[in-house]
């Protein structure tokens, strides 16, 4: 126990120091300032049965006080609880930017239904108006009244291709506080922003809810073609604009929020199960390397605390309580972020484990056939 629990603690120290300041949450859009000339802007929305949440985010995005041309295309993928005519009334209800909602029929085999709606609302946008930008963005997304004008300012300021908020998650329910700031943490951890927005790193990410998109560079990738098959789309989005040498950023949203609920622990369980094994590429080998990370460096600190406590080890219990509050400070600037209580930084270790069984179950669910599955849909390993 005493070598788990120093073996923790110079894991924590390294990545307190070495993956980019991950628990930093102090990446913002860029500085920006007023472009000369407003660039015209097409929304897409991929929407697959989105009526309980379209009331509160459509009409945000209707309501975008941008001063160039834009409109947004909502494309229906197959909807079966009237989410397409919701969309029309909400348009008709308010004045803001036009509204063209579209139903392209089931995905051809290759593709995965989501990029299958991007594919031909990008397509619509640019036969009807020919943007220079992209937004993409999810139908669960609502956006403040200037969030389209601060993201282009900020492509146009900073010379990006790809610009990608995270945005602010439901927090309301008490799994939610326990699932959701974990969630982005350890996305941050995997893709620390600072390595992302780096232009000679070879990171790359970006967070599906909100991508600004310059249409350029989508055609220099290959885009939404040459990423069809992806479960995790917005990371292979973000993979294929940069290698094709496009410029990209990726921070936190300050005015961008998901309206989804996840008020038990079974949606936020499916909402990590169905990617998780996409994201260790279906290999049984990076995930015992995964479950063994996420022991030493989440589990094992508490672990060896008690144990050492019980044991009279010192060395033991030094290690993981030194590991253990590493752990907690690196946690708390995305617990405060979410703006929830400094007591819930502590229990990280606990929502870690869950972490590790949910990722456990997406495995055995792709090797039971089930894949990732979402909405009806499932996906096997492309």
């Amino acid at each position: 126990m005493e070598w788990i629990g120093a073996g923790s603690l110079a894991a924590w120290a390294w990545l307190l120091l070495g993956r980019g300041f991950f628990w930093r949450t102090d990446v913002r859009l860029p500085a920006r300032g007023e472009p000369e000339r407003w660039p015209s802007v097409a929304v897409v929305v991929p929407a697959r049965d989105e009526a309980a949440v379209l009331p509160v985010s459509l009409p945000s995005l209707l309501a975008q006080k941008y001063p160039g041309r834009a409109e947004v295309f909502l494309v229906d993928d197959g909807s079966t609880d009237g989410t397409g005519a919701l969309a029309r009334a909400l348009a008709a209800e308010r004045d803001g930017l036009p509204l063209t909602v579209v139903s392209p029929g089931p995905p051809e085999p290759g593709w995965t239904g989501k990029l299958w709606a991007v594919r031909h609302g990008i397509a619509l946008a640019r036969e009807r108006t020919d943007p220079e930008y992209l937004l993409l963005t999810d139908a669960d997304i609502a956006h403040d009244p200037d969030g389209l004008r601060e993201l282009v300012a900020a492509a146009r300021s900073a010379r990006l291709d790809l610009v990608s908020q995270m945005a602010r998650l439901r927090v309301a329910t008490f799994w939610e506080r326990l699932i959701v700031p974990a969630f982005v943490y350890f996305f941050a951890q995997l893709y620390p922003f600072r390595w992302v927005n780096r232009p000679g790193a070879r990171t790359a990410a970006a967070a599906g809810g909100c991508v600004l998109l310059r249409t350029e560079a989508a055609e220099r990738a290959g885009v939404p073609e040459s990423v069809r098959g992806a479960v995790i789309d917005d990371v292979s989005l973000a993979r294929a604009v940069k290698s094709a040498g496009g410029r990209i950023w990726l921070g936190l949203a300050e005015r961008v929020d998901s309206v989804r609920p996840y008020p038990r622990l079974a949606e936020l369980w499916q909402m990590v199960a169905r990617s998780a094994y996409a994201q260790l590429r279906h290999r049984p080998l990076l995930l015992l390397g995964t479950v063994l990370g996420l022991a030493l460096v989440y589990l094992a600190p508490p672990a060896a605390l008690l144990a050492g406590a019980a044991a009279g080890s010192a060395v033991a219990a030094g290690c993981g309580g030194a590991a253990w509050a590493v752990m907690c400070g690196t946690f708390l600037p995305m617990v405060r972020y979410y703006r929830q209580p400094w007591w819930t930084a502590p229990l990280l270790p606990f929502t870690a484990l869950l972490y590790l069984l949910m990722t456990v179950d997406s495995a055995v669910r792709h090797h039971r056939g089930r894949g990732a599955a979402w909405k009806g849909r499932t996906y096997g390993a492309p």
